[in-house]
């Protein structure tokens, strides 16, 4: 039997309940993403609506075939404001999420490549990206994308237990 094909597209509504699951399983399970509670459906819609199909905040899934309806969403990744004061607005924060049986099937990287890709005709001019540490995998992906280590914040987050400390990298666009 072969793998299915691979399909790296903008996100639809349809995907957002695969996208609440696995990203459900990061809140709970690791300290890769500092929200604690889990979504739902409803609780996410509101940072599902600020993605468009042109501009800087961007949001593609990776999926299992090219049916929306029969799709499996293997991973997401995302480009959202980095912050809410105006003189930032050439600025956003990125962030690439995988299935957890999905890692290490390239898909983080088929992802950033699509993503990266749309920014290109953007007006954006650098990307930044947080990374819980340690987490080797995600670095190393970022590093491969260009990005590099701007700043560590230290134990600047408490979860499951104890403090832990964010690498911010950074990736010049434009």
């Amino acid at each position: 039997m072969t793998d299915p094909v691979l399909v790296v597209r903008e996100a639809l509504p349809s995907d957002l309940s695969g996208i609440v699951a696995l990203y459900n399983h990061y809140i709970a399970a690791t300290p890769i993403t500092f929200d604690i509670e889990p979504y739902s459906v409803e609780t996410r819609t509101p940072w599902f609506e600020q993605f468009r199909a042109s501009g800087p905040h961007r949001l593609f899934v990776a999926v299992t075939g090219s049916a929306p309806a029969h799709s499996a969403v293997l991973g997401y990744a995302c480009s959202t404001r980095w912050h809410a004061k105006a003189a930032y607005d050439s600025s956003v924060e990125c962030s690439v999420y995988v299935a957890r049986d999905a890692v290490r099937r390239g898909i983080g990287r088929a992802l950033y490549e699509r993503l990266f890709a749309a920014l290109a005709d953007e007006p954006v001019h650098r990307a930044y990206a947080g990374i819980t540490q340690p987490n080797t995998a995600s670095v190393t992906l970022h590093e491969r994308f260009g990005f590099q280590l701007a700043a560590t914040y230290h134990e600047v987050g408490f979860k499951l237990g104890r403090y832990w400390d964010v690498h911010w990298y950074e990736k010049r666009l434009g």
